[in-house]
């Protein structure tokens, strides 16, 4: 069993033609809800993309969102027996800007996301007992993130940390993540000091190994860096390893890095190998950019397997 534990929200997805000034008021294209949230997204994927069994721990709102993306759940065959309703507290959602390139900006409103507690977590422990690995992000609150990690680690379980949105996580516990799957600006984030603080490791070879050696260095059993076009970078105490891209025409970038994670933990979980599991991940992140939103651009396995 994969159990994802974190963020569940409501996309909204304005298509516009570039991303706009301050200030400026832009004329923007078509407009879609689509159900999404990190934790939500790998959640998906897992299930989509692996035949092994996931569960979902997280909070929505007593909202019509909240009904719609606890339906969406269950439609990909989730277990959300804990997922939590919160009374009088909208569920989470998050504005998005998509340009012409397919790049895109998102501010987030974290809702019933931000009441995600440790006694959350606690009720779900028979679950993450049976966990093959439990997946977590940094869209709920950070000291329900550090629980959930002490209770997997005392339970036996490895843990997939992506640490996003980018912020400070203590040294100690990325010590205790089995996988960090940072994309770059995490990476450098992570890896920085405060006087750093700003920089990203993208376009620079030296600046990825630096960025990785630092954050095994804390303690991090394994970091794979997610470099979008440029592809995924591996570190661990096996050695260093570059996985390129697939070469595709990117439309809409909202969710691939959550793709990659689910696509991988699925991989993982079924008995791959962890470069398997990369690559897999990588072949499912390559289908979602040429789709358009969060969880409408996860593919299943069958449309991987018929490529």
């Amino acid at each position: 069993m994969i159990v994802v534990i974190g963020s569940i929200n409501m996309d909204l997805v304005l298509r516009v033609p570039r991303m706009p000034l301050p200030g400026e008021t832009l004329a923007g294209g078509a407009f879609a809800t689509i159900a999404g949230g990190k934790g939500a997204n790998q959640a998906v994927a897992a299930a989509r993309l692996g035949h092994v069994p996931v569960a979902m721990v997280g909070c929505v709102g007593d909202d019509g969102f909240g009904l719609t993306l606890r339906a969406a759940l269950r439609a990909d065959g989730i277990d959300e027996r804990h997922v939590s309703t919160m009374a009088g507290v909208a569920t989470g959602v998050a504005s998005i800007l998509v340009d012409a390139s397919g790049q895109n900006s998102i501010v987030i409103a974290g809702g019933a996301n931000d009441l995600l507690s440790p006694a959350h977590i606690d009720a779900a422990h028979d679950v993450i007992a049976q966990a093959d690995i439990v997946v977590l992000q940094l869209e709920v609150p950070l000291a329900t993130v550090r629980h959930a990690i002490a209770l997997a680690q005392r339970l036996g379980k490895p843990v997939l940390l992506n640490p996003a949105p980018a912020q400070d996580v203590p040294a100690e516990l990325l010590a205790m993540v089995t996988y960090l799957v940072p994309n770059e600006i995490e990476a450098a984030m992570l890896a920085s000091s405060n006087s750093e603080r700003g920089a990203s490791v993208a376009g620079s070879d030296a600046a990825v190994e630096a960025a990785a050696a630092k954050l095994l260095a804390m303690g991090c059993a394994n970091v794979l860096i997610t470099l979008g076009a440029d592809g995924v970078y591996e570190a661990n105490a096996a050695g260093r390893r570059q996985y390129p891209a697939e070469r595709v025409q990117a439309v809409d970038t909202t969710a691939a890095g959550d793709t990659f994670i689910g696509g991988f933990v699925a991989a993982l979980a079924g008995g791959a190998a962890p470069a398997d599991a990369i690559a897999y991940g990588q072949r499912a992140a390559a289908w979602s950019v040429t789709h358009t939103g969060a969880q409408t651009s996860i593919p299943y396995k069958r449309q991987l397997d018929a490529l």
